[in-house]
């Protein structure tokens, strides 16, 4: 408050025209107006930072959530707050329709960010036989498909659901909502680590937590009414599967097994397999599917369906339809010996039988398989493992009859929901059929590939010959031999996961791998669903890839024709699936799009505008062009209240491309006149900003031959200009800054089209020695731009920054060294800010990005074609450096 006083006496006397004030005076004034601007500055860099992510984030490349989206939406909003009221008290609150604005804008952004949907069902338990499609959002996908089934005449266990209300119930009595949010905020998509922490963490709140007593008492009710309905002998007790069936579960998402369903429970076990279940929700498996999918945090909700337990004499799974060949529209059934886990967690290789939908079901292809062992219930409760008598190991699970039978349910669900259907079926000791789940089959084609026989490669090593391939293509990589789950969370990018059998648990690590293979698994398990979602190469039931492929050897697997080469084959890898995004199409992705509306564009653009004002401000983006703008008409309000001989900003008198202000802080200058409006680089005693200049008078640097100019390079850069607004943010002519002190640097320059921030401390104690860089802009288009800042990457991290690029702008970072190598440092980047104009004509291949920097860090700044190769031009930046590297 004394230095705001200070201010405003200082400020009535330039107003009020009593006196001049003394140079002490103003650099007084100046340094809290230095300190709000400092603020604005810091806050416009962060700014920025985030409009680059969310560029980023938008192309779909990239996994996030809600709490993402959330969580920048709220950093935007307050950085750009930040700088509104930093230009609010550095104006002396001249700005307050700003505050307006922002509010307008935040409501927007609010809106847009969207709510949970109310549920409107009542009821905490329902009778399957009264549920329809219909009450899908009340009781999930897995219950509303075997309410329509039992309406159609199929067999169906008796049962009920607990409803998604009873989930939202269960919730807030125990007050979860808030605690889960808020462990989720931690999750880092790109690190499995934080995906493990966070899910034990949640699990561990929802198993702790205690269930309702309205809710147990329903649930108790309905099994009661369930044991009087179903009880064979007296006192027999009825034992249960619980489901899940989860809000999006068993639609056009499958979430093949990424929840728990928990069979043979006793009626004394249901509420702890309740909570069990619930707290699938969030294993690591499933919060990775749903970030992967974009799935939203506030759309989910699980619903349970208790089912009468089936004691299987075999069980299995049914495509009413090849899940990938179009043109099969075949019935394929799977089936195992005892309950179905074995089938679709891919424990067991089943039989197989692919059967025609005319009359009377002709069989095509009948594959029996080796089945040694099966999953059966323990007569009180759980399950174990038995071994399969040896006269049934090698004998089919179904015979011809039960197989036409099994392949008319398909027909009959397949035409009632008019789509292809994903069928688990059960069959119990008295030769009965039950249809335990029909979820549509999303037929996944690969993308621009003809399903064909591709001819054996000579010339490489085939260590795997066999299998069946669950989705087709090919992939290459350094093998990954999975020996226990754990092993999931190191497992790296671009590698070929290689595993004994398969599981949904891989969905961790889809995004990342290049092809599965593994020894036993059945196309028509929860894993191969999965990998036909992600259009990812996979090859199920080699029997020996763990044993003949060597961990991190090379290889490629052609899950085309079901071979595996040592080695990376160049003649497959045209074939390798397009692995598009699938984000896009995602309702987190549309939110986020819809969000970014009302932060990104930028249409302030032209401050000379009229409609460069507070009223026409659409975004944050807009917001913080035009306090940016404003913020510095009023830090240098000072010298203007002045005459231009006693200004406070002084014009650097310097044989640079740069139209220069300098302001003193304190040291910065030294033996310039009191009453001088220039000064010239002898006279400057700042030690950062010293470096800086002998960068940029460098006289290789200041004797540049003319630069060659490609004519593809220059049509660019002229198109991009002609069809740029007019009076872009980086234009010629435009003021440059440098607030220095004796140790401390703050540079905008704008330098042609590009604009740099640079900013540094350059003292006797190292751990507070640091540049930091900042580089954006320039007048070709978006390709060349990109190429640029990546040259510019390459420079940096040769000079031992660390760097990050996104789009066309790179932030470079180092600290504590000491003073001599800061200002060897930033000598360099004194001559890469001359070097760097003009740059984008260069970039007219991506060979040009590696030539240039190197012909930097090598001390040539000529700018010319000598060693630098053209290469035809490319659609797209390259690979180097990557985004967040150095």
């Amino acid at each position: 408050m004394e230095t705001l006083n200070l201010f405003r006496e200082i400020y009535r006397k330039f107003t009020g025209r009593r006196g001049q004030p003394s140079r002490d005076d103003l650099a007084a004034a100046f340094r809290f107006r230095y300190a709000c601007f400092k603020d604005l500055l810091d806050s416009n860099s962060q700014f920025l930072n985030i409009i680059a992510d969310l560029e980023e984030k938008l192309t779909g490349r990239h996994v996030f959530g809600m709490s993402y989206v959330r969580s920048q939406s709220a950093r935007a909003a307050f950085h750009a707050f930040r700088m509104i009221k930093s230009l609010d008290v550095l104006s002396g609150h001249r700005y307050p329709v700003l505050y307006r604005v922002l509010d307008v804008i935040n409501i927007r952004i609010k809106h847009q960010l969207g709510k949970r949907k109310e549920l409107q069902v009542m009821e905490l338990v329902l009778p399957l036989s009264g549920v329809t499609q219909e009450m899908v959002d009340w009781v999930g996908g897995k219950s509303a498909h075997l309410g329509e089934a039992m309406k159609i005449g199929l067999p169906v266990p008796a049962g009920f659901a607990i409803s998604t209300r009873a989930f939202v119930d269960f919730l807030a009595h125990n007050d979860l909502v808030d605690e889960i949010n808020k462990r989720k905020m931690d999750i880092d998509p790109a690190t499995p680590q934080t995906v493990k922490q966070v899910s034990d963490e949640i699990q561990a709140l929802i198993i702790a937590a205690q269930v309702p007593p309205a809710l147990s008492e329903a649930i108790l009710a309905a099994y009661a009414r369930m044991q009087e309905t179903l009880a064979g002998s007296p006192g027999e007790p009825v034992r249960v599967s619980m489901r899940s069936s989860a809000i999006g579960e068993d639609g056009q998402l499958s979430f093949a097994g990424q929840y728990l369903s928990i069979l043979n429970v006793p009626g004394d076990q249901l509420l702890p397999a309740y909570k069990n279940i619930l707290a699938s929700l969030y294993t690591p498996r499933a919060i990775s599917y749903r970030l992967n999918k974009g799935i939203r945090g506030e759309d989910i909700a699980m619903s349970v369906v208790c089912l009468q337990m089936v004691d299987a004499v075999a069980s299995g799974v049914m495509y009413s339809h090849h899940p990938f060949n179009v043109r099969d529209e075949n019935l394929l059934i799977s089936a195992v010996w005892g309950l179905g886990p074995y089938a679709v967690d891919g424990v067991i290789t089943p039989d197989t039988y692919r059967v025609a939908k005319t009359e009377d079901f002709p069989i095509l292809d009948r594959t029996v398989s080796h089945k040694a062992v099966q999953l059966v219930a323990k007569p009180e409760a759980g399950l174990h493992e038995i071994p399969v008598p040896p006269e049934q190991q090698d004998q089919p699970c179904l015979s011809t009859e039960q197989i036409k039978v099994l392949a008319a349910y398909g027909v009959k669900l397949e035409e009632h929901y008019h789509c292809p259907q994903d069928v688990e079926w059960s069959l119990d000791k008295d030769g009965r059929f039950m249809v335990l789940q029909s979820r549509p089959l999303v037929l996944q084609a690969p993308t621009g590939k003809e399903l064909q026989d591709i001819p054996a490669v000579t010339g490489y090593p085939v260590l795997v010959e066999g299998g069946a391939a669950a989705f087709p293509g090919v992939g290459c990589g350094p093998a990954f031999l999975l020996q226990r789950d754990e092993d999931l969370l190191n497992f790296p990018e671009g590698a070929v996961l290689v595993a004994r059998h398969s599981s949904p648990k891989f969905v961790m690590v889809m995004p990342k791998a290049q092809a599965i293979v593994t020894d036993s698994g059945s196309i028509s398990g929860h894993m191969a669903s999965l990998s036909r979602e992600f259009s990812l190469p996979t090859l199920l039931d080699t029997k020996v890839a763990t044993q003949t492929i060597a961990p991190g050897q090379i290889i490629t697997v052609d899950a085309y024709t079901c071979r595996i080469y040592q080695g990376q084959v160049l003649e497959l890898l045209d074939h390798q699936p397009l692995r598009k995004s699938h984000l896009k199409d995602t309702p987190v992705y549309k939110i986020l799009q819809h969000v970014a509306e009302s932060i990104l564009p930028l249409r302030l653009v032209d401050p000379k505008s009229p409609d460069f004002s507070p009223e026409h401000c659409r975004s944050l983006h807009d917001l913080a062009r035009l306090v940016h703008e404003l913020s510095y008409t009023e830090m240098f309000k000072i010298s203007d209240m002045v005459s231009a001989r006693e200004g406070y900003a002084l014009k650097l008198d310097a044989p640079i491309p740069l139209d220069l202000y300098l302001i003193d802080l304190g040291g910065g200058l030294a033996g310039a006149d009191p009453h001088a409006h220039k000064v010239t680089p002898d006279q400057v005693a700042s030690a950062p900003f010293q470096a800086v200049l002998r960068g940029m008078l460098h006289e290789k640097v200041r004797s540049l031959e003319p630069r060659p100019i490609q004519l593809s390079g220059l049509m660019s850069v002229m198109r991009e200009q002609l069809l740029a607004a007019p009076n872009v943010e980086e234009r010629f002519g435009d003021r440059s800054y440098a607030i220095i002190s004796d140790k401390y640097l703050n540079f905008s320059s704008r330098v042609g089209y590009h604009y740099s921030v640079l900013d540094a401390y350059c003292g006797a104690t190292v751990n507070k020695n640091y540049i930091t860089f900042s580089f954006k802009g320039g007048a070709a288009d978006d390709v060349r731009r990109n190429r640029r800042v990546r040259a510019i990457a390459i420079v940096l991290m040769g000079l031992d920054f660390s760097v990050e690029v996104k789009g066309d702008r790179v932030d470079a970072r180092l600290q504590k060294y000491d003073s001599p190598v800061i200002q060897e440092k930033l000598d360099q980047i004194g001559r890469l800010l001359i070097f760097t104009r003009q740059m984008d004509m260069l970039m007219t291949s991506e060979a040009g990005v590696e030539a240039v920097a190197q012909k930097f860090l090598r001390g040539n700044y000529g700018l010319d074609m000598e060693g630098m190769v053209p290469v035809p031009e490319e659609s797209g930046p390259g690979n180097s450096p990557p985004a967040g590297s150095g």
